[in-house]
């Protein structure tokens, strides 16, 4: 950002002062351009890690969003990532007939899991384009990324 902020784009050009939006728009392009050129980068698997901001709106609900500087790179990110997943605390809960399932506990839960699918129960990000994996999955990126990338026989 501070970068963006010396350029001409974010001056603006009636009255020569700084033009923020102007400097918010190019950092968006520039991380977009770079997202891009890694997103074909030939026999690569780049990871990116971030960090989750909780926002609660007016109806108190609870909507998790990637924290980045503006708003634009945060939300084309998804489209241009193959996987995208949120590590969480989940607890196990026992339905009265007998099955098991994860329930989201941010601060009491006792078992790490990434959730890898998107229109999952808790509002979390997520996105799998491999469509291999689980709702959730133990947190283990080798064990992942080997279920990624394995090519069934056949």
């Amino acid at each position: 950002m501070a970068w963006a902020k010396t350029r001409p784009e974010a001056m603006s050009e009636r009255t020569g002062k700084p033009d923020t939006r102007g400097a918010y728009g190019l950092l968006a392009r520039e991380v977009i351009g770079l997202l891009k050129h890694l997103q074909h980068a030939p026999g690569r698997t780049v990871i990116f890690v971030g960090i989750l901001e909780r926002i609660t709106d007016e109806m108190n609900r609870t909507i998790w969003q990637p924290q980045m500087e503006g708003g634009k790179a945060a939300r084309e990110l998804p489209g241009i990532v193959d996987q995208v997943m949120t590590l969480g605390l989940f607890s196990t809960e026992t339905s009265p007939d007998g099955a098991t399932s994860w329930r989201h506990d941010p601060e009491k839960g006792e078992t790490r899991r990434l959730v890898c699918r998107s229109g999952n129960p808790w509002g979390l990000p997520a996105k799998d384009r491999s469509g291999r994996l689980d709702l959730t999955e133990p947190a283990d990126l080798g064990a992942l990324l080997s279920k990624i990338n394995h090519v069934p026989k056949g």
